[in-house]
């Protein structure tokens, strides 16, 4: 075998640990994200990669799994600092109060949502302008402020 192919093989060799372990950009671009969003996060204590020679980032399948759950918890509209509120305990529901109280919050958005849904729903059934339809009438009064006495 000569010298260069011995040099292939040795370079293409990684053990099983380096396979299952993730760049800050490979993580990043499997999720879609920049990798200063990780290192916020990072920041944050939301994450904490274990560390290679030369303290480059290596993030393992708990980090991955840790960044799904960051995700999910943004997309259910938890801000970044409850989320590390919930996360830096083993078990959420240590933290159910805050839970319950975003889940309020959820139940009002919702609500929200709805009503302008409703709305939008009935000025497409009414064939008369949005002034003249009754129900859209009712709703427009009933956001108009009082006078102040």
């Amino acid at each position: 075998m000569l010298m260069a192919d011995m040099m292939m093989v040795n370079v293409r060799m990684k053990s099983s640990a380096v396979d299952d372990e993730l760049t800050i950009g490979e993580l990043a671009d499997r999720f879609g994200l920049a990798t200063h969003v990780l290192r916020h996060w990072e920041s944050m204590g939301l994450l904490a990669p274990g560390r290679a020679a030369g303290g480059q980032r290596r993030y393992g399948k708990a980090d991955l799994m840790r960044v799904a759950v960051v995700l999910m918890g943004k997309e259910a509209g938890i801000g970044l600092r409850e989320l590390s509120v919930v996360l830096a305990t083993g078990d959420p529901m240590d933290r159910a109060d805050l839970l319950r109280r975003h889940v309020a919050e959820l139940d009002q958005r919702i609500a929200r949502a709805q009503a302008a849904k409703d709305l939008i729903e009935e000025a497409l059934e009414c064939p008369l302008s949005f002034e003249e339809c009754p129900r859209a009438r009712e709703r427009i009064s009933a956001r108009i402020p009082p006078t102040g006495t």
